[in-house]
């Protein structure tokens, strides 16, 4: 049996600008790309994994009960800096079973979790 691994992410917006922002606040970085005669978006490699945020057409409607998740560095920081976005938070920070936890709302209304996971330390002793 192949191993099956998530290779892209495409997420729909009405602000295409806006979006990046958002996604570059929590250290993604974007090129713009157009492929052929398709609209303007942008795109972002995470490891294996390509995210692009696409503008919303006629054709095409946002799904806001998707839910990304990210590891991020400082929970305490991404989240100030969003505010000032005037992203609204959901949930958190708080501490959860994975790290510190948060939940924010991107945008274009999609649900963006934040973990920011706390090194354990080591207890045996010598």
């Amino acid at each position: 049996m192949d191993k099956v691994q998530l290779n892209l992410i495409v997420l729909y917006s009405q602000d295409i600008e806006r979006s990046k922002a958002f996604y570059e606040t929590l250290g993604l970085h974007f090129t713009k790309e157009q492929h052929g005669s398709g609209p303007e978006h942008y795109s972002c490699e995470l490891g294996k994994t390509v995210l692009e945020i696409y503008p919303l057409t006629t054709e095409r409607t946002a799904a806001p009960c998707t839910r990304l998740g990210f590891s991020v560095s400082s929970i305490e920081e991404i989240t100030a800096r969003l505010a000032k976005l005037g992203c609204r938070l959901i949930a958190g920070p708080r501490e959860s079973p994975w790290g510190i936890r948060a939940v924010l709302q991107d945008p274009d209304g999609y649900r963006v979790e934040l973990i920011e996971q706390r090194e354990v330390e080591n207890e045996s002793a010598t």
